[in-house]
């Protein structure tokens, strides 16, 4: 698979990922505006903004004429929005690139955002909202980025809060999209049957003329935690869902595969020790999940899970039990050699569609601006040691940044402080 990334005149980057025995074609347009560069009075902005470009454009007035098109063409599309960026793709048929490539970019460049596309607008993210506190598994994620980060751009919802949700207006979307929707800022992936000339020529005629600005940064995350801290969250719930982990290190940090190798010590695959501990010894709970949350400037290493909120904190203890013993005896060769193919496994089949090839590649160079191949990483997976996997625990594992956020029912923080010892 040869990959190939061209900078415009105006500093949109353009990277192509050929894949000639692919019937599909994936068109993605990344930008750097997520949660983290809004200021709190828009916090929620960048994903309401995702919303409102699907509402009409200058070419295609309604949200209708949109919607129509690329269901016309048998399409996949969708958007997404994150803490550091925001995405607007469209799959389809391979001989369908040219129209799929021009509604996406139509999308991104042109959409009008009518006020009473908003007013609309705005009932559906307060749903989305709503929807996700009504999810406990997904809602704790929330408070454990609070109890981190605070009131800080990092600390606070990607979808915002109802209150920001009803007063923003459409001067606040255009200024927001002005400050940030720039081509200095933007990568363009396609992957699936196309060629690089291709995907220039289009990218070309539709970016070439977008002008440079000047883009707004995002402030730099402030961390300053000296010991053990929990957010509880009061619902009469039959489960606990509850994240419990550490802080780590950035994405540039060279410990990244030893502590992606380390996650998946935990929690990659039904054998790991989570799932024995928790799932087949004690029997105390059906998900668990386990991963190193990286950004470009920080990041946490978390475990989360629901368990019998009868037997919580006994599985804290076990949780904490785990860490402790990985950071002072390390791992077995065979669990070491288990995790990696896990992870190699994971990453093959993560990497089996072409949205999802335009994804990977597409969000390194955004984020990293530079691009390492699904090979280059599988040889810096294969690479690690045990040695390295340990060393990383113990950097990681420190009891003066462990953090945990639960929703159950449960008042009272002082219990669970007392088991929070490491």
């Amino acid at each position: 698979m040869k990959i190939s990334k061209k900078i415009l005149p105006n500093g949109l980057r353009v990277v192509t990922i050929p894949m000639k025995d692919n019937p599909t074609v994936t068109a993605l347009v990344l930008v750097e505006a997520g949660s983290k560069y809004e200021d709190k009075r828009v916090n929620g902005i960048s994903h309401f903004l995702e919303h409102m470009c699907f509402k009409g454009t200058e070419s295609r007035p309604k949200a209708m004429t949109i919607l129509k098109e690329l269901d016309a063409l048998g399409c996949s599309y969708n958007a997404f929005t994150s803490q550091e960026y925001t995405g607007y793709y469209a799959k389809a048929d391979a001989k369908h690139f040219k129209k799929i490539f021009d509604v996406v970019s139509d999308i991104y460049l042109h959409s009008t955002m009518p006020e009473e596309e908003i007013l609309k607008e705005r009932g559906v993210v307060i749903e989305e909202i709503n929807m996700y506190k009504d999810m406990p598994h997904r809602h704790v994620q929330d408070l454990f980025t609070y109890l981190l980060y605070g009131d800080q751009p990092a600390g606070r919802s990607i979808l915002g809060t109802k209150e920001n949700i009803l007063s923003m207006n459409r001067k606040d979307f255009l200024e927001y999209k002005k400050a940030h929707y720039l081509p200095q800022a933007t990568v363009i992936a396609v992957a699936g049957k196309i060629t690089e000339k291709e995907v220039l020529r289009e990218a070309n005629k539709i970016f070439g003329g977008m002008k440079k600005g000047k883009k707004s940064a995002k402030p730099k995350v402030i961390e300053g935690q000296k010991k053990p801290a929990i957010l509880l969250e009061y619902k009469k719930t039959d489960q606990a869902h509850f994240v419990l982990g550490f802080r780590s290190f950035s994405m540039f940090d060279k410990r990244s595969p030893a502590l992606s190798v380390l996650s998946s010590v935990f929690a990659g695959g039904m054998s790991s020790r989570l799932y024995e501990r928790l799932r087949e010894e004690m029997g105390v709970g059906y998900y668990m999940n386990a991963y190193n949350d990286t950004s470009t400037d920080h990041g946490v290493f978390q475990i989360s899970a629901g368990v019998d909120k009868t037997r919580i904190k006994e599985v804290i203890e076990v949780v904490l039990r785990e860490c402790k013993k990985i950071k002072e005896e390390g791992i077995s060769s065979e669990e070491l050699a288990r995790a990696k193919e896990m992870l190699v496994g994971g990453l093959k089949f993560g990497l089996e569609s072409t949205d999802d090839i335009a994804n990977f590649y597409g969000g390194q160079e955004l984020l990293k601006r530079k691009i390492y191949t699904a090979d280059e990483r599988i040889t810096r997976i294969r690479k690690v040691t045990q040695k390295e996997v340990q060393q990383a625990a113990a950097d990681v594992f420190q009891g003066k940044t462990l953090s945990m956020a639960m929703i159950g029912p449960f008042k009272n923080s002082d219990e669970f402080l007392k088991i929070l010892k490491f």
